[in-house]
């Protein structure tokens, strides 16, 4: 197949890309080329602006049977895809966040956000917060795509090259007996590990036939009680956890309310996720020897 990846050069992306080539499909990977590959003539590069129309219309002189778009944020980015690619591909994979959901207190099914329904309004991702930058996104996707479109919706992703070292956040805090400060000990919470996530993505791009929203998470969670006791375990530390702290000090995974993803949808369709409990334990472990 001949694909196209915009973003891919860190993590799941990354190695998304890593899958796809093992595969031995065509990859093109765009990028502003800010991070280095070590992908080399296995795949194509094309250094571009996501955010410039002109720059997608560029791509578009030729045609994809799909195409991953990692690093869509706003309305106004989707809407450049959907003029840009009518007609010139076959499948639209769009990696989109938990954070479409705002209900909370219980396990989110697609339907609990429907962007068929779902007002647009046009700007760019300086205009909203993350959470609705991806709602309008996929509402422009879904009620103005010509082609088929799937909005891979993930929890936080966790591994050894998260760059955004939220787990080692609570290991670095209890190792220094530092506060950690969570405001609801009983909330439910959901993860998706960095190699699941690159297997969802090929899996749903490239080996199904499904289009629509679909949640993609590891089997199981976590409440936040049950995660802190697995990492007492893990160091041998004690936590000093607190629901009041400094913002510095309050834990990235820190939620009010129960918010996890329902993964029924892509389960029945095929895919089998792994087993949260046996994964997040061993990155844990992982984490910790090479610190």
């Amino acid at each position: 197949m001949k694909i196209l990846v915009f973003g891919g050069t860190r993590f799941f992306g990354k190695k998304l890309v890593e899958r796809l080539v093992s595969a031995g499909h065509d990859v093109t990977i765009g990028t502003r080329g800010k991070t280095k590959d070590d992908f080399g003539d296995s795949v194509k590069h094309v250094v571009l602006n996501r955010e410039s129309r002109d720059a997608l219309f560029q791509l578009a002189k030729e045609e994809w049977d799909v195409i991953y778009d990692n690093i869509c944020f706003s309305p106004r980015e989707a809407l450049y895809a959907v003029d840009a690619f009518k007609g010139k591909v076959k499948r639209y994979i769009y990696t989109s966040s938990l954070s479409v959901y705002s209900q909370k207190g219980h396990g989110l099914v697609e339907d609990d956000f429907n962007p068929k329904q779902y007002e647009i309004v046009i700007g760019d991702k300086e205009d909203f917060d993350y959470g609705e930058g991806k709602r309008l996104a996929e509402a422009v996707f879904f009620q103005k795509a010509s082609f088929p479109v799937v909005a891979v919706r993930f929890p936080i992703v966790l591994g050894l090259d998260d760059y955004t070292k939220r787990l080692h956040f609570h290991l670095e805090h209890m190792k220094n007996h530092e506060e950690i400060g969570i405001s609801n000990g009983q909330a439910e919470i959901g993860f998706i590990n960095s190699d699941e996530a690159a297997r969802f993505l090929e899996w749903v791009g490239v080996d199904s036939d499904v289009t629509g929203p679909i949640n993609a998470t590891s089997n199981g969670t976590y409440s936040l009680n049950a995660f802190i006791k697995m990492i007492e375990s893990k160091t041998g530390e004690v936590a000093l956890v607190e629901e009041v702290t400094d913002d510095v000090d309050d834990s990235p995974f820190s939620i009010e309310k129960t918010y996890y993803l329902d993964n029924t949808k892509a389960t029945k369709a095929g895919f089998e996720f792994d087993d949260l409990r046996e994964w997040l334990p061993a990155l844990v472990k992982d984490i910790l020897k090479e610190n």
